[in-house]
């Protein structure tokens, strides 16, 4: 595996802004569209992207450099220019997110060993188990062989809504039915309860109840399916340490802002803020996130999460997988890559919609992450 840290050149920004505007007709063809007052600058654009008729030998040509670092490559072949992604920088100050477009067994493998994170004593590997019949959860297929490398336990709470996940019995069997109990140990961690943990400097919430298994784990590993949501927008790492490791009266209490453990209703930011209080609590208690890292896969991103048994079809093809000991930083390049990716009207709208930026606003503002990273893209060997 070889990792390629991504900095835009001047000349590589212009190309982005060439590719931005292309639809199907590669760069080659916009570039030779292009008219410039530079000579030299004339034939580089036209050498982007062609197969040069003349076998000289000389090697990768400089605007043929600017294209490898000009645009991002995701999953199926689109292009997604770099300098359109808002929060990238290449400060190294800010937390690595790593990126392959391959969306493979394989390939979860490379982005996980790219995190350089080596869990010790018990590890809980944090994923949805999916709301029956037909949602998008992360398939067994998919996960097995990272969780198996690290010896992982999966581990869920039930849900507070209903549905088929609602009491520990029923959702033990749907975590069977999807294939989960096959590939390793699961645990329904609230199934004896809640455990509190403390809130340190949260906006909304002053405790986190979770579920009271959550401490028999010394390491986490979270890999989530990155989604939209019909309450929070969209669903990511953050969700998945938030809502995800809360009990059920612990995702009553931040669905409410803090303010009941019963039903799901409250004011909207203050469930976003608490969604990264309750993350930011989880965080806190592993060692000030030294205990826990973060996988995004982003393929069949519906504008339903996983908790929607019949959720709509995707609209935006599959981009990729993304990892990061950073959530925040995680999760807005996520969305950063799906604001730019083709198709993401109706995702971007519900996210707008339902103010979901505002998770990412909060849970920086609080301490649990950065929303500006760099993004290294991970070559198969």
């Amino acid at each position: 595996m070889k990792k390629r840290q991504l900095a835009v050149s001047v000349a590589g920004i212009l190309l982005a802004v060439s590719l931005a505007g292309c639809s199907g007709s590669g760069a080659a063809e916009t570039s030779a569209q292009t008219e410039t007052s530079a000579e030299a600058e004339t034939t580089a654009q036209e050498e982007v992207g062609t197969e040069s008729s003349e076998a000289d030998g000389a090697g990768e040509t400089a605007a043929e450099a600017s294209a490898e670092v000009g645009s991002l490559t995701v999953n199926g072949g689109a292009q997604i220019p770099l300098a359109s992604l808002e929060h990238r920088t290449e400060s190294t100050d800010a937390p690595e997110v790593y990126f392959i477009s391959d969306i493979t067994p394989e390939a979860l493998m490379e982005a996980y060993n790219a995190l350089e994170w080596t869990p010790t004593g018990r590890v809980a590997v944090k994923m949805s188990t999916g709301e029956p019949p037909a949602s998008n959860y992360l398939r067994p297929e998919l996960v097995g062989d990272l969780i198996q490398s690290v010896d992982g336990t999966i581990v869920e709470c039930n849900t507070a809504y209903g549905g088929s996940r609602a009491e520990t019995a029923m959702h033990y069997q749907v975590a069977e039915d999807h294939g989960f109990t096959a590939i390793a140990d699961f645990q329904i961690q609230d199934e004896e309860g809640s455990m509190s943990i403390p809130v340190e400097g949260g906006t909304r919430l002053t405790e986190n109840f979770v579920g009271a298994a959550f401490g028999d784990y010394d390491s986490y590993l979270v890999l989530s399916h990155f989604k939209g949501h019909a309450m929070a927008g969209f669903g990511g790492a953050i969700k998945n340490i938030s809502i995800g490791l809360g009990s059920s009266e612990g995702k009553s209490w931040i669905h409410s802002g803090g303010t009941s453990k019963t039903g799901l209703a409250g004011e909207q930011d203050a469930f976003l803020e608490a969604m990264g209080d309750a993350g930011k609590a989880v965080s806190d208690y592993l060692d000030n996130g030294e205990r826990i890292t973060y996988i995004n896969v982003m393929n069949r991103i519906s504008i339903d999460c996983d908790c929607d048994g019949n959720p709509a079809e995707p609209d935006i093809h599959d981009i990729g997988i993304l990892a990061s000991n950073d959530p925040v930083a995680l999760d807005q390049a996520c969305i950063d890559l799906v604001s730019q990716a083709e198709g993401n009207e109706s995702l971007m709208a519900r996210i707008a919609d339902r103010n979901g930026i505002h998770t990412l606003e909060n849970a920086e503002a609080i301490g649990l992450g950065s929303r500006a990273y760099q993004l290294v893209v991970l070559e198969r060997d």
